[in-house]
This record gives C-alpha cells, sequence and structure tokens, in this order.
C-alpha cells in the first residue's frame, strides 16, 4: 500500500512536468509539419537539457530519420533550420523560400551538437508593429513566429492587443468611454501611442478591434510561450487620457508633445502617488489577461526629454518606475530601449545615464543597444554601467525600400563584443528593425550568429546564402553578391538607406527632409551587380528568392537614376528651355511607370495587399474606411495635410507609384510648363498648398489595388535592364 502511495505522490508531483515536456514535443511536431509539411514524417523531435540558461541543440541521423533535440521549441526549430539551410541547403525568408528538398534526405555523417553564446534573443521594435504588422491576422502571426523560431528567437517584444490592458484599466479608474474616445489612437499608429508620443490620431479606435486583438494577442502568446520564448509586454510609463486633469484635477501632469505635428500628450509623473497605483493596476490586468514572464518594457522618455537633466531627479524618477513594476511583480525585469541615449545624446550625457540606469537593480534591468551596428552606446557608457544588455541591428527605418545594410559590421559585430573584455554583461543579440519584409540578406546573416561566437567569413557566407537562396552556385551570381557587399550593403557613410527623390514631394532640390537621396556608394558601381544578376537569370529563373533579387536590384538600378534625370529637366527648367524639359520630365515620369510595372511582378511590392488588410480588420463599412485611411496615411502623409512626418514611411510599391507619385510629378510639371510658358518662375508656395490638399484627398480616398502579382519577374526584369542600362551606363 505504501507502495502504490508513493507511486502516486509521484505521479502528482511530475505530471505537470510530464504533460509539459509531452506538450513541447507536440509544438515541435506542428511546427516541422507547418515548415514542410510534405517531410514532417521524416524528423523525430527528443528533448534535450539545457545548458543553464543557455539554449541548446542537437542534429543527428538514425535509422533512415532526422534526429533534433532541444532543451526547448525554439532550440528544435533551430535544430530543423539548422538541418535545412546547412544538409539540405533551403532557405526561408520574407522574401523569397526555397524548400526544394530531394527525395532521399541527406544523412548527417556526425552528429552536430550547438549551443548558443547568447542568453537572450531578441526581437521586434515597437515601430515594426505599424510599419509591418498593423493588419496582421492569426495567420500571418502563426507565419511570423514560425520564422521567429527557426531563427532563435526566444525574447520577442510582444504588444498586440496593448491598448486593451489600458482600456480596462482607465475603465476601473471611471473614465468613461467618451473620456477614452480621444485617448485611443487608430491601429497604424499604436507604436507612438504606446510611447506616449501621440494621443487620438487615426481613431476613434472601435471596440471591436480592442476586442478582437485582445483574443489575438492570447493566441499568439500562447505559441510563442509553447516554443519556449519569454515575450516582453508593456508595463505602465505614465501616458494618461486627456481627461485625467478634469477627473483627477490634484494630479501632477506633464504636457508634452513629441513635436511632429500632432497634439500634446499627458505624462502622470512619477512623484504622483497615482503613479505607483495604476502601475501596479496596469500589471495586474495585463497579467490576467496575457499572464507573464516577468520581462516589461517602459520607454518613458522616447524622444520626449526629462522636465530636467538634475541627475538625482533622474535618478528618483527611474526607480519609481522600477518600483511601480516590482510591487506588483517582484520578479519583474525592466527591458528598456536605449534608443534616447543615441536619438537625444545632447541631453543624456554620462551623469543623466549612469542616474536613469542605478537607480535599478542590475538583475532587474536589461538595456537594448538598439542600433550596436550604427551607433554601439554601449561603447560610451561602459556597458551601460554594468547593466545586462542585448547587441541589436536596427537597420531599416520606416519600411522604406531601400538596398542597404551594414554587412560586414553585422557579420563581426556580435562576436566582437561577446569577446571584448569592455563589454560588461553581453547577455544576447537581437533584431530591432522598425519594419520587416525587406533585405532579407542582412536578417539570415544576423540571425546566423545565434548559434556561434566567432566572426563570420562573409564571402564564405555569401556563396552559402546563395545556394540556399538560388538552388546553386551560379559564378555570375557571386560576382553580382560580391559587388552588392562592396557597394549597396557597405553602408559605412550614411545611417541608414537613401531613398530615390521619386518618392519625395516634387522639388527642384535633390533631396527632401525625409527623401534622403545621398547614396553610400557611387551609382556606376551598381551596375555590375545588375548586370551579373542578369547573366544568372537563364540558371536561376525559377527560384523564388532569384525573382526578388532580381527586381529588386533592378528597381534598385531605376530608382538611382531618377537623380540623374532629375538634374536633366531641373536644368532645362532653369535655362527656360521647354523643349528639353518636356522631354526630360515626360521621361521621368516614364520611370516611375516602368517601376511599377517591374514591382507589380511580386506581391512582396504590391500597395493592394496593405490596403485589402487593413480593410479586412473591418467590421463594418466604416471600420474599414477608417483602417484604410490609416493605411494610406502611414505610407503617405504620416499625420496630417501639412504633417512634417510626410514620407517618413514612403514606399517604392507597386500602386503607389503610379497612383500617388507619378501623378505627384504631373501636377509639378505642369505647373512647371504653365511657369516656362509665362516666362514666370513657378510659384512653389502655391503649389505646396495645392499638393498639399490633394495628397489628403488621396489619402480620403476608397480604392482597391491588385493584391496578387502580374507578369513574370525575370522577363520584365530583363525587359527594362535593355531598355535602361546603356542610357543609365551613359548618364551617370
Amino acid at each position: 500500500m505504501k507502495e502504490v502511495k508513493k507511486l502516486v505522490f509521484l505521479l502528482v508531483c511530475f505530471l505537470p512536468v510530464l504533460a509539459f515536456a509531452q506538450f513541447k514535443t507536440a509544438t515541435s511536431y506542428a511546427l516541422i509539419k507547418r515548415v514542410v509539411p510534405a517531410r514532417a514524417g521524416s524528423f523525430i523531435v527528443e528533448e534535450l537539457p539545457a545548458d543553464a540558461p543557455k539554449d541548446v541543440f542537437e542534429v543527428e541521423s538514425a535509422k533512415g530519420k532526422i534526429i533534433l533535440r532541444g532543451n526547448n521549441g525554439v532550440a528544435v526549430a533551430s535544430a530543423l533550420y539548422h538541418y535545412l539551410t546547412e544538409y539540405v541547403h533551403c532557405q526561408i525568408t520574407w522574401n523569397g523560400t526555397n524548400l526544394n528538398i530531394p527525395a532521399v534526405l541527406p544523412v548527417v555523417k556526425e552528429k552536430v551538437h550547438k549551443t548558443t553564446p547568447y542568453e537572450y534573443r531578441y526581437y521586434l521594435n515597437y515601430c515594426t508593429y505599424n510599419y509591418s504588422m498593423s493588419w496582421w491576422d492569426w495567420k500571418r502571426w502563426e507565419k511570423e513566429i514560425d520564422w521567429m523560431a527557426l531563427h532563435g528567437i526566444n525574447m520577442p517584444l510582444a504588444l498586440t492587443g496593448q491598448e486593451y490592458t489600458w482600456y480596462e484599466v482607465y475603465k476601473g479608474m471611471g473614465f468613461t468611454d467618451q473620456d477614452l474616445s480621444t485617448f485611443f489612437c487608430g491601429p497604424a499608429y499604436f507604436g507612438w501611442f504606446w510611447m506616449g508620443n501621440l494621443d487620438g490620431w487615426g481613431g476613434p479606435l472601435p471596440m471591436s478591434w480592442m476586442t478582437s486583438h485582445r483574443d489575438l494577442q492570447q493566441q499568439i502568446l500562447k505559441r510563442e510561450r509553447e516554443l519556449g520564448m519569454k515575450p516582453v509586454l508593456q508595463s505602465f510609463t505614465g501616458h494618461v487620457p486627456s481627461a485625467f486633469k478634469q477627473r483627477f484635477p490634484t494630479s501632477k501632469l506633464k504636457q508634452t508633445n513629441w513635436t511632429n505635428g500632432f497634439d500634446d500628450t499627458y505624462i502622470l509623473d512619477t512623484e504622483d502617488p497615482m503613479f505607483e497605483q495604476i502601475g501596479r493596476k496596469f500589471l495586474e490586468v495585463q497579467t490576467k489577461l496575457y499572464g507573464t514572464d516577468h520581462l516589461y518594457s517602459a520607454d518613458t522618455f522616447n524622444e520626449n526629454e526629462p522636465p530636467t537633466d538634475d541627475p538625482a531627479y533622474l535618478t528618483a524618477l527611474s526607480a519609481r518606475i522600477y518600483q511601480a513594476m516590482s510591487k506588483a511583480d517582484p520578479k519583474a525585469v525592466w527591458v528598456m530601449q536605449g534608443w534616447l541615449f543615441y536619438s537625444d545624446r545632447k541631453f543624456w550625457k554620462t551623469p543623466q545615464i549612469k542616474a536613469l540606469l542605478d537607480a535599478v537593480p542590475n538583475d532587474h534591468m536589461i538595456m537594448l543597444d538598439l542600433a550596436s551596428e550604427i551607433e554601439p552606446v554601449w561603447k560610451r557608457t561602459e556597458a551601460y554601467y554594468g547593466k545586462p544588455w542585448i547587441w541589436n541591428m536596427l537597420h531599416n527605418f520606416g519600411g522604406n525600400i531601400s538596398m542597404f545594410g551594414r554587412i560586414e559590421g553585422v557579420a563581426s559585430g556580435p562576436a566582437q563584443a561577446l569577446h571584448d573584455p569592455n563589454a560588461g554583461k553581453l547577455k544576447g543579440i537581437g533584431l530591432t528593425m522598425e519594419a520587416i519584409e525587406q533585405t532579407p540578406v542582412l536578417y539570415e546573416l544576423m540571425m546566423e550568429n545565434v548559434w556561434q561566437d566567432k566572426e563570420i567569413n562573409l564571402d564564405q557566407w555569401l556563396k552559402k546564402y546563395i545556394l540556399n537562396r538560388y538552388g546553386n552556385v551560379n559564378p555570375h551570381a557571386v560576382k553580382a553578391w560580391d559587388v552588392l557587399k562592396k557597394t549597396a550593403f557597405n553602408g559605412k557613410t550614411i545611417r541608414d538607406g537613401a531613398e530615390s527623390i521619386i518618392t519625395g514631394r516634387p522639388t527642384f532640390d535633390s533631396a527632401t527632409v525625409w527623401t534622403k537621396t545621398r547614396l553610400n556608394y557611387e551609382r556606376k558601381d551598381f551596375l555590375p551587380a545588375w548586370d551579373e544578376l542578369i547573366k544568372a537569370a537563364p540558371s536561376n529563373a525559377k527560384s523564388d528568392g532569384f525573382q526578388y533579387d532580381l527586381v529588386d536590384v533592378t528597381r534598385q538600378a531605376m530608382a538611382n537614376y531618377a537623380g540623374p534625370l532629375q538634374k536633366k529637366w531641373v536644368k532645362a527648367y532653369h535655362d527656360k528651355n521647354a523643349a528639353d524639359f518636356t522631354k526630360y520630365s515626360a521621361e521621368y515620369l516614364q520611370l516611375i511607370s516602368d517601376m511599377d510595372a517591374l514591382l507589380a511582378t511580386r506581391k512582396d511590392f504590391l500597395l493592394g495587399p496593405w490596403i485589402a488588410d487593413a480593410r479586412k480588420c473591418g467590421t463594418t463599412a466604416a471600420e474599414k474606411a477608417l483602417y484604410e485611411q490609416n493605411a494610406r496615411d502611414l505610407v503617405t502623409l504620416w499625420g496630417g495635410e501639412n504633417s512634417p512626418l510626410r514620407e517618413y514611411s514612403c514606399r517604392q510599391w507597386s500602386g503607389l507609384l503610379n497612383d500617388f507619385y507619378k501623378v505627384r510629378w504631373q501636377k509639378f510639371f505642369s505647373s512647371a510648363s504653365i511657369a516656362l510658358k509665362a516666362n514666370k518662375e513657378m510659384d512653389l508656395k502655391a503649389f505646396e498648398q495645392t499638393i498639399s490638399k490633394w495628397e489628403w484627398n488621396w489619402v480620403k480616398t476608397k480604392k482597391a489595388y491588385p493584391v496578387e502579382a502580374k507578369g513574370n519577374s525575370v522577363a520584365v526584369a530583363q525587359q527594362f535592364y535593355r531598355k535602361y542600362r546603356t542610357t543609365i551606363g551613359q548618364n551617370l
């Protein structure tokens, strides 16, 4: 009887553990089935003890099967991707996938054992949630979570449905729906609402959105946790509705402005007793809704300065923010973006940074070095003065379409930091881009660092990348990527990728505020990459990844040509040469049309899905119209009729080129032509007023665009190569 009782006791104690282990295995098998459905039966999943606190995986062959072992779902998924990339020569990216798997799977001759040197592999940026993810449903999120697991991500920022937490908290404090109608913004602007930069813009936010995305967040978190990820949720940062002052007249509020054309927002001072009360309530409500892994993002001063640079004030402020977290969750770890120390370095000097960080225990804060490949803040802060920190690649701003990157820094930077005696408590690496679904080479390269502690040999890695992406190592493709490495991806002289003047509001100048056209290479030096990819086309035409790359390189060559072509019609205008102005402006408009036709061949470059997905989120005609306006506005004006942020998130997309950018230029050329004929200077101020009204009307327009690609990518790229290559080469 005692033995039976003992057995029952052991079963009761260990059943949850056994169930969890079995559940993880089932989750891994489900992922394998989604990734390689036809070959899922060829893989066996086994659990492997962790090399605490770091993840570990193994891959080996046994009895005709591929054994994937890992200490959690992320490790098993990483084992799968290691096998697919190193043995089967496959690749899974946002922009091109190669899963051409042979009938007989390659054998792993010697067991592979990998331990990551990084405890944390962080993913996402507040901005990514809007520049890329605004309209995602569960199907798209499931695909992304699989990508995350395959690439070793275990610490994703998880903000979907966050507005529902805020709603519950403020409703519980007595605020009415009317009070909150001017607080919550439209879905395309949540990233900046969550950071306290704006209120209300693009709203009012329908309740149907909040409840549906509460449910979506629960699905997202469930899957991420099943795979062994530890999502980062948000904590209270002091952002309150404008009605707060009326409801709590004695509260201590700071009225602040992001200075980007939006109304003031209100931040509750940490000295106010209500700050801790709301902070505690916020985490209680959030935990009830979404659970917790004790990781909380809080960025009170993202692009907003504190009222004083007094170190004592900053220390007290930081301590109170942390206290509000820890009172609700004693295990709370504050995950903080280091962006403010880069973007506002005039304010954040050594005394101020140290004061802000020293107030929080080292083991309860993790710093995100948000743009390590651009500006490694850790190097000028003594590795964040003892705080654990994460080396991140930022790379993309605003979702702009441009071939750009600091490829050498990404290949070597993480390992160099890992072995730097001054790197302090470097605990991880990550991706903090403002937008995804572009420049896949940079992201595959960055995540190659996850399972190794040595610098990546870039030339060798690029050959492997070509093989995995195209299915062969074509010598012309190798030459093309060598050129790209030395030009578009050398990225050493500018912060982020140059835009084409085509996407800027029409001007006689070579750039606008947010249309930066300075390249980090000579235009002529880029063209051999185009030549070589065209030569590689016959043997790679069926490759999804090659098709994307050929279109992207062709697009970049044509976009680069817009600058020299602009100079011709600008000169003609200033020379009062109406004939040349007409000729070159017509060529410029044709270039835009041709780029639109080229990009129409790839779904990656279509405006249509962005608009259609926005409308799908609506449950009524009014909601669909609101979301479409949000979608149109973000990628054009980014605000109202006179928004200072216009073109910050410009996109070279088919549909947008012909229907927005080209029409603006047509109107500009028409006004300039009239001025030329009248022998007068064009009234640029009047044009600005006219075009701003047209732009705002375009944002409010309702129109469907193609959601499927049209035409053969390779054939169309070859067509425009024949049309433009000689002309471009002669006019740079």
